[in-house]
Formats: C-alpha cells, sequence, structure tokens
C-alpha cells in the first residue's frame, strides 16, 4: 500500500478541538466586518455561513456550515437543510467564477470515525481542483504550495460572493 503524508497538517490534527462550549464554528451569525475578517466568513444566509478553512487544501478551500450547532446531517430541520444547500450551492458559484477550477471537490466527514475533525459541528468542504493540482511537494518537500494567502483568497472571494448578490 502507498501511503501519502500530509505533514503540514499535524497542527491541526493535534489541536484539542474537544473543549466543551469551544466550537470554532458557533457565534458566526452577527455579522461584524472586524470579527468576520479575522475568521475569514465569507458569506451568511439566514441559517448558514460559509468561511475559508484555516488549514486549507489548496486555495479557496471553504466551509460550509449551519448556524446550528448540530452534528448530523439528518438532524437538522428540513427548512435549515435547504438553506444549508443552498449556501453551498452559491459557494460552487463563487468558487467556479473567482477560480475557474477544472472541477471541485464537494463533501462532508460526519463523526470523528469519518474524519471529522470538528465533529460535533457539521460542515461541508468545497475544494476548487485543477488538472494536476496534485504534486510532489506534500510528499517529498513535506510543505504545501499556496500561490496566495488566506488574506488574499478571503478579498478575492468575499468580493466575488458580493458580486454574486447584487
Amino acid at each position: 500500500m502507498d501511503r501519502l503524508w500530509a505533514a503540514w497538517r499535524l497542527k491541526y490534527v493535534t489541536e484539542d478541538k474537544s473543549a466543551p462550549g469551544d466550537c470554532p464554528f458557533c457565534g458566526l451569525e452577527t455579522e461584524d466586518p472586524q470579527a468576520d475578517k479575522a475568521r475569514y466568513v465569507l458569506y451568511r444566509s439566514e441559517h448558514s455561513v460559509a468561511l475559508l478553512n484555516r488549514f486549507p487544501y489548496t486555495n479557496g478551500h471553504v466551509l460550509v456550515l449551519p448556524f446550528e450547532h448540530c452534528d448530523a446531517l439528518d438532524g437538522l430541520d428540513p427548512a435549515l437543510a435547504a438553506d444549508l444547500h443552498e449556501t453551498l450551492m452559491i459557494t460552487v458559484k463563487a468558487l467556479r467564477t473567482c477560480y475557474q477550477p477544472d472541477g471541485l471537490n464537494l463533501g462532508m466527514n460526519m463523526g470523528s470515525a469519518a474524519g471529522a475533525g470538528i465533529a460535533n459541528h457539521l460542515h461541508y468542504h468545497a475544494v476548487p481542483r485543477w488538472s494536476g493540482d496534485t504534486n510532489f511537494m506534500p510528499v517529498v518537500g513535506e510543505a504545501k504550495v499556496l500561490p496566495e494567502t488566506l488574506e488574499m483568497t478571503w478579498e478575492k472571494l468575499r468580493k466575488t460572493f458580493g458580486d454574486l448578490e447584487r
């Protein structure tokens, strides 16, 4: 069996995310320009939010989640689930508009056994992909090459989301 090593994610994997009442995804309901920039919030709907992943696989790696603290998709009220999926669709449109990727990975790891790093608050990952974007650097150089900073990504995507709302 071949193994792919991703040492660049070690900090994320080893962080203690189990502290009760310390969910990094809770408290995003209220718009606050300073806090939104610090937390990389891109878009809000009535019941959900899109924000950048602080530990991205690629530039433009966005998380989409409900405001409601819930650990399972089938635990959401149907109206909240519909709002969440509408936000996911808007996120896909923003990523396609802003980055013109060759494809997108969309997924959710529900539960820690499924690989969820933050298992107690469900969230989707939307990851833009380009042909040939997986290269030797993470494996050989133990480094992930991202051509822009999170701040640059946030500025570009925030503007794109804003343009889509008009």
